[in-house]
């Protein structure tokens, strides 16, 4: 467990450097922007792989205890809020209705993820992952209202076929993710 609360430590620290203007305009002057963006992007990198090696070495240890067994009804609302999940994820790369109602969908996405998780899953482990990511989600989404931050694309809108495309590419994604990619990436199997 040292390993994934060291990358979660790494991961969700520095993506709270953004959410204190003053801690990041510090070391923007100190590093320079170009500069700053690669450290921020290395250090995410190394904070995730930490998390997914973690995460995978902690779940299959005996210091993993069940806390609590999830009725089988959880993991059916949990493949439904992920497919909303991956809609969301996409459209906080795509100018769409959908971004713009949601406002900072990546947020929301990260949130409806772990909440997901987090009531299909009862073990020590994927309760520490989800919990810190949900705390995270929920603490830079008050952050990002607060900062006036409007995400990556700006202020940027767009019609309904981007609205389709969000739906069907975030639809795509999730059955990729559901059928192939979370077995292959997670080790363990969803559906089949």
């Amino acid at each position: 467990m040292t390993v994934l609360i060291l990358g979660l430590l790494i991961f969700l620290g520095v993506h709270l450097v953004p959410t204190s203007q003053p801690a990041r305009q510090a070391l923007v002057a100190r590093l320079g922007e170009g500069q700053y963006k690669i450290a921020f992007a290395v250090a995410s990198l190394l904070g995730f792989v930490l998390i997914v090696w973690g995460f995978g070495m902690a779940r299959v240890s005996p210091a993993n205890v069940q806390l609590w067994t999830p009725p089988v009804w959880t993991k059916h609302i949990a493949f439904l809020l992920m497919w909303f999940a991956f809609v969301l994820l996409v459209a906080a790369y795509v100018p769409s209705h959908i971004r713009d109602k949601a406002k900072h969908p990546m947020l929301a996405a990260v949130k409806i993820w772990a909440l997901a998780h987090l009531i299909a899953n009862g073990d020590l482990v994927g309760i520490v992952l989800f919990v810190s990511f949900l705390a995270w989600a929920v603490y830079d989404r008050i952050s990002v209202k607060k900062r006036g931050a409007l995400g990556p694309l700006g202020a940027k809108h767009g019609g309904v076929a981007q609205d389709v495309i969000v739906v069907v590419v975030g639809t795509l994604a999730y059955l990729a993710m559901l059928f192939w990619g979370h077995p292959w990436l997670i080790g363990v199997r969803l559906v089949g």
